[in-house]
């Protein structure tokens, strides 16, 4: 039986610690559409290099921990229109929902927010539609 379900385990629980961490240390909830929302929109420039840092940590860390990891295929179109796309209609949601997969699902969710649990139910079941549609149907993906 392949393991390759160990590393979204893994991950899972890094982003809860970073989660709680970030929560234990700020007091403020570790939505990563949030973080970068107040970059752009300029509602958290007071707290600006934090968030920078806290985005530079995201991309960085990948990085780093490369060396540690075996060949990974993510599964990833080639077809850049989609991918773009994608990237788009993630931002608008996220914008819309008023935070991610980080903030409702994994935030809002150990904090047994309604909201979170809300829109968690809504962003997986509109992703296993686009699975079905995209994947199945269209045959895009």
């Amino acid at each position: 039986m392949p393991i390759d379900w160990i590393w979204g385990l893994i991950g899972g629980l890094l982003i809860g610690t970073g989660g709680a961490i970030y929560l234990l240390g700020n007091g403020r909830i570790m939505g990563a559409s949030g973080i970068i929302g107040g970059l752009v929109d300029g509602s958290g420039l007071d707290t600006k290099w934090e968030r920078i840092v806290f985005l530079l940590g995201v991309a960085v860390l990948p990085v780093l921990l490369a060396p540690f990891y075996r060949e990974v295929n993510p599964h990833i179109t080639d077809n850049y229109i989609i991918l773009v796309a994608a990237g788009l209609l993630v931002g608008v949601g996220t914008r819309i929902a008023n935070g991610c997969t980080s903030g409702h699902g994994v935030c809002g969710m150990s904090r047994l927010s309604i909201r979170g649990f809300v829109a968690t139910c809504c962003y997986i079941g509109a992703g296993g539609v686009g699975v079905i549609l995209f994947r199945h149907i269209l045959g895009v993906i």
